[in-house]
């Protein structure tokens, strides 16, 4: 993947030191056991975003004006155990940082390090994980960092609130909190779903979203699609209440599988991204400084002493 800034914006919305958002590509795709090509996502993700308008007309805002910075993308393979590892890492690093800290996928194994960063970082978190699977899994073909195993680890550590679920293992059932999880097929018939999750959530909201979470009439390109899923306009009223009614301190999107005949769900990847960034910083003036709510005691940076270029 080529050096290059985010959706093409300019110098001075690019840098490491002014943007207030990060975005770390993960271009990974180790354990999916069906479709391979999730680890060519995040270069399609950013070669649709660079044709994108960056004008939001829905919150009349240019979100990138707050800054982007566009990070090395993480290399690592050795081991989905090293992945989550570096996943971890690095964004625990911009986090302490002060930065909103976005990262784009790689398949969703890659969110294990992701939750575990923001959940030592952010108090009495929630992860939103939205998804066609449970990923409840506490092991699966041999390692516990499997895609299968997503959540796991957050259904453990912090308020873990599931939705759009529709595909699972008997085996899961024994670790969800169905109080907390939010099946497809109920959502389909219930008015106020939206609201419901939203009281289910605490104050401070990582968001997971797995786009296979989407239908796949809109979201062909995913390793494992499953029909019944989500649409647009809903998701993206979902969202918005979600942003306007919870801190949100973070997000990652995984699991975009582009293929080469339709571009659409490229599109939809990066208008997704987009959108969300739109809703976080709505109200936020270009010159306001963002300002994260960590634990009164922040955790150690002594770790983060190696080069960009490492990770």
């Amino acid at each position: 993947m080529k050096s290059r800034s985010y959706a093409g914006i300019q110098e001075q919305y690019a840098g490491s030191e002014k943007s207030k958002i990060v975005l770390i590509p993960v271009p990974y795709d180790g354990t999916s056991t069906w479709q391979k090509g999730a680890d060519k996502g995040p270069e399609a993700f950013l070669k649709a975003s660079e044709n994108m308008e960056l004008y939001d007309i829905e919150t009349e805002t240019e979100v990138y004006r707050q800054g982007v910075y566009l990070t090395n993308p993480i290399t690592e393979n050795s081991s989905p155990e090293a992945v989550v590892e570096a996943v971890y890492n690095k964004t625990k690093k911009y986090i302490l940082r002060n930065k909103f800290v976005t990262i784009f996928g790689g398949e969703h194994s890659i969110s294990i390090g992701t939750i575990r960063a923001f959940n030592e970082c952010f108090d009495d978190l929630s992860v939103l994980h939205i998804d066609a699977h449970a990923d409840l899994r506490k092991s699966y073909e041999g390692s516990s960092c499997n895609h299968a195993c997503a959540v796991y680890e957050a259904s453990q550590t912090t308020n873990l609130v599931q939705v759009g679920i529709r595909s699972m293992d008997v085996s899961e059932l024994s670790v969800m909190d169905k109080d907390k999880t939010f099946f497809a097929h109920e959502m389909a018939q219930d008015e106020y779903w939206m609201d419901n999750v939203i009281e289910a959530l605490g104050e401070n909201v990582f968001i997971t979203f797995d786009l296979d979470a989407l239908d796949p009439s809109i979201m062909p390109s995913t390793g494992t699609p499953e029909p019944g899923g989500l649409f647009w306009y809903e998701t993206l009223e979902f969202l918005k209440q979600v942003f306007r009614e919870r801190n949100v301190v973070g997000f990652d999107i995984v699991e975009l599988c582009p293929n080469e005949v339709d571009k659409s769900s490229d599109f939809l990847a990066a208008k997704l991204y987009y959108k969300m960034l739109s809703y976080k910083f709505e109200n936020t003036e270009e010159e306001d400084e963002f300002e994260s709510n960590f634990h009164d005691s922040k955790p150690s940076v002594t770790k983060f002493n190696r080069t960009e270029d490492e990770y």
